[in-house]
């Protein structure tokens, strides 16, 4: 193997030497600052998209916030007109039970009154049916009858 012979070894490492510092020198000059281009604009795409990210973050939650006050709103504004309409259909309600109430308080009242003339009518035919009967009674116990004092004592019974 010609590496291993030592008569060479010396002009081997100069060559070594040569090439590595060639292969330094262009390392340093040529590839490791397009390497390190590469990684700065690697980072600052980074960070734009990390600050890009955060401003988006930011957007979200001023939405969210927004479309919760906005809903709490329209909660409120719903659970208001709710009450309106309950309030409203309370006071129709109670106006319709009063206008009903008054409507059968009227009929109540003509009803007593057609209950008192027909219970007066039917005192009347009674006090004439009880003063037929008891004439006749006494007609037939006595033989005769007095109209006018059965009438009387009718009248003093049936009050």
């Amino acid at each position: 193997m010609p590496q291993l012979e030592f008569h060479t070894f010396v002009p081997q490492l100069v060559w070594l030497v040569i090439v590595f510092g060639y292969l330094y020198v262009m390392m340093s000059r040529v590839a490791l600052p397009r390497i390190a281009t590469v990684l700065e604009e690697r980072r600052d795409r980074i960070a734009d998209d990390l600050d890009q990210a955060e401003q988006f973050k930011r957007q979200t939650d001023e939405a969210i916030e927004a479309y919760e006050k906005a809903l709490a709103e329209a909660r409120a504004k719903a659970h208001e007109i709710a009450q309106e309409t309950r309030d409203r259909l309370h006071e129709e309600t109670e106006r319709q039970r009063l206008a009903i109430e008054a409507r059968l308080a009227e009929k109540i009242a003509e009803a007593e009154k057609q209950i008192a003339a027909t219970k007066e009518a039917a005192l009347a035919n009674v006090r004439t049916v009880a003063v037929d009967v008891a004439d006749a009674i006494v007609a037939q116990l006595l033989g005769e009858a007095d109209r006018s004092a059965t009438e009387r004592a009718v009248d003093t019974e049936l009050k």
